[in-house]
C-alpha cells in the first residue's frame, strides 16, 4: 500500500448494509475514506463531477466503486456501462455488491465490465468476513494505477 488513503465509493440504497461496511472500514487496519451515495443517479452525478459534486477537491475520484445493482434512479447496471463507457472512469476497478445471484444479473454485469461479482450474505457474520476479505484484496494487496483526472 502507498500510505494515502484510498477513495472507496460505495453506491447503496440499503442503510444496513451501507452502515455494515462503514464499520467494517472503520475498524480493520485499510486506509481509506468511504464515499456513501444511495441511488445509481447521485453516483454518475459524483463520478462525472454534475451539479453538487464539480470540485474535484471534494469530490475526488475513487479507487474503487462497490456498487449495488437495485438502486433508485438509475440501476446499478446503467451505472456500470456508463463507467466502463467513460474514458476518465473505465479503469476504476467496479466490484458488484448485491443480494441477486440472478444469472441473467451476473452475466450483464461482466458484458458491462465488472471486475468481480459478489452475492452479500444474508447473516451478519459472512457479510462482515466478505467485507474484511473484500477490503485487503482489493484495497491492500490489488495493484492498480492511479485514477485518471486527478
Amino acid at each position: 500500500m502507498r500510505g494515502e488513503p484510498i477513495v472507496v465509493l460505495l453506491v447503496e440504497d440499503d442503510p444496513a448494509h451501507a452502515e455494515i461496511v462503514r464499520r467494517n472500514f472503520e475498524t480493520s487496519r485499510i486506509a481509506n475514506r468511504l464515499i456513501h451515495l444511495s441511488d445509481g443517479q447521485a453516483a454518475l452525478d459524483y463520478l462525472c463531477r454534475r451539479d453538487v459534486f464539480s470540485d474535484p477537491a471534494t469530490s475526488p475520484r475513487p479507487g474503487i466503486i462497490l456498487l449495488d445493482l437495485r438502486l433508485p434512479k438509475v440501476d446499478g447496471l446503467n451505472v456500470l456501462k456508463n463507467i466502463k463507457s467513460d474514458p476518465l472512469l473505465e479503469k476504476i476497478p467496479v466490484v458488484i455488491l448485491t443480494t441477486s445471484a440472478a444469472e441473467s444479473d451476473i452475466v450483464k454485469a461482466y458484458e458491462y465490465h465488472a471486475n468481480s461479482y459478489l452475492v452479500k450474505p444474508v447473516d451478519f457474520h459472512s457479510f462482515t468476513e466478505l467485507m474484511d476479505t473484500l477490503g485487503y484484496y482489493w484495497l491492500v494487496w490489488n495493484q492498480h494505477p492511479a485514477p485518471k483526472g486527478e
